[in-house]
This record gives structure tokens, sequence and C-alpha cells, in this order.
């Protein structure tokens, strides 16, 4: 089964999702504050307005927004407000439960016991706690050839709005080609390292975490994706081969999902990941 084979499938499966961009209604407009944004040519009177404004509609770049004075105009210092607002949402807020729970993704937790300690102690982020190592001993088969981890990461709105899409892709797409793994877990507050924990306490082959990126103010729901072939203690990031830019604006996640099915396969074929990898094709 071939890649677009296995993205058409996918899509077919997935429940047609809410259509973002409906007009909110009289009743929802007078219990709140509602900001819409729209792209648009700020520029006072330019040269070719249409040219303008065929290149603003194809990067998420802040051009041609024209100014004031010294300073950009109000809507642009809203636009510039409301994204922020959104990226320190993605950083700061947790997955909701009930996300986790519709894709029945067990609930692991790193040693970071909040936010701040997670964002100022890089290590803490790179280990499971205590119970999450005696629930995968307890829950987990070994010797499976791949296990997924999702990872809220630095973006919990990147995992809420792709994992949804790219999980069932990639899931399909490793059982089309045979290849066994464990259920994907889900954990919070952590790291791209901490992979290497979880394959060395379930016995895999092959660990891939998916996770929600640093946002910006281009986008908060990106997510990459890390793979790394039996990792050890003296693993390192040449060892890894990561997929970044993974959403609706980016790689669309359905795609993704299909794409790191190959990716795996063909490293499960090589037994390599990271630069040994890319030497190897």
């Amino acid at each position: 089964m071939n890649i677009e084979q296995i993205v058409k499938e996918v899509l077919s499966e997935i429940q047609e999702k809410p259509n973002k961009n409906k007009s909110y209604t009289h009743e929802y407009r007078t219990k709140h504050l509602v900001y819409e944004k729209k792209k648009q040519v700020g520029v006072d009177q330019p040269k070719d307005y249409e040219y303008i404004n065929e290149v603003i509609h194809k990067t998420p770049a802040r051009i041609g927004i024209g100014r004031s004075g010294t300073r950009m105009k109000t809507k642009n210092y809203l636009d510039f407000r409301v994204d922020h607002a959104a990226a320190q949402d993605a950083v700061f807020k947790d997955v909701p439960d009930s996300v986790l729970e519709s894709m029945n993704l067990p609930i692991l937790h790193s040693r970071a016991s909040s936010m701040n300690e997670y964002l100022m102690n890089l290590d803490v982020g790179r280990r499971l706690n205590e119970e999450s190592v005696q629930w995968l001993q307890d829950h987990m088969e070994t010797g499976k050839q791949v296990q997924i981890i999702i990872s809220d990461g630095l973006s919990s709105t990147g995992v809420e709005e792709t994992i949804p899409d790219l999980l069932p892709s990639l899931v399909q797409g490793l059982k089309s080609k045979n290849i066994n793994m464990n259920d994907p877990i889900f954990i919070r507050k952590s790291r791209v390292w901490i992979q290497d924990e979880v394959a060395s306490l379930v016995d895999c082959d092959l660990v891939i975490s998916l996770i929600g990126e640093r946002p910006g103010l281009a986008t908060a729901k990106s997510i990459s994706a890390y793979l790394i072939y039996k990792p050890t203690q003296d693993s390192v990031e040449a060892d890894r081969t990561v997929f970044s830019n993974i959403h609706d604006g980016g790689v669309p996640p359905a795609e993704a999902g299909a794409y790191l099915a190959e990716i795996i396969e063909k490293m499960l074929q090589l037994k390599a990941s990271g630069v040994k990898f890319s030497q190897l094709q």
C-alpha cells in the first residue's frame, strides 16, 4: 500500500471536523469578544496592489502591513498580540484529558513537577517519574519493533490539533507493512531524549517521538517527529532523524503519518537512523 492510498483511507475514516471558519452566531457574539484575523494589504496606495495581495496570502510572514508613522497599524498590532497569546497558551496549557482519552492514549509523566521546572531544568523532562516507569513495566509488552511516543513538549496546541489526524495514518501505515508495535503512549512535560529510557524499558527496535514544537508567531500548532534506532545511554543527536513543520499550514498531518511509516520501514531494514541512516540510503 503506497502513501497516497494510506492517506486516502485514513482521511475517509477520520470524522469530519467542525468548520473552524464558520460564522459566529449573534448569541455567541453577545456573550464573547470576538476578534477575527483576516489578511489584507495594509500599505497605503501601493504601486501594485494585486501583487502584494497575492504574496501576503502565500506566506505566514508579516509583510505588506503598512505603518502609521513609525509604528505598525492597530489591526496588525492586535494580530501580533493574538499570535503571541496563542504561542504562550501552547507552551503553558496542558493537552485536555478528553483529547487523549478520545485517542485511547495512556497518560504518563516525566520527572518535571511543574511547567516552570520543565522549562528551567532540561534533565527532568528527559526521564520518567517512578510511577510511569512502573506502569510501563507492568502494562507494555517487550520486544516489539516500534514504540510511538506523543509528547506535549513546547506546544500542547500542536498535539491537540495535529495528532488526531497523524497518529491513525502512522499506525495504519505500519500495520500495512506488517511492522509490529506497542500501543502508543502520551508523556506530559517530556523532551525528546525521554525516548531513550522508554526504548530501554520496552526493548523495542525503534522509537518515534511526536512532540510539540516551540511555537512562533506564524503558528503554534506544529509538531516534529524524532526517530532513533536502538538508542543507548551513549546516543547523541546525530543518531536521531527529525522531521519538522508538521501542521495544517506545513506538512499535512495525515500525509506526514504515511510518510513516517515509509521511513520507519527503511530504518528497520537498514538498522540505522540519524546520520548513519542518511549515509546508507
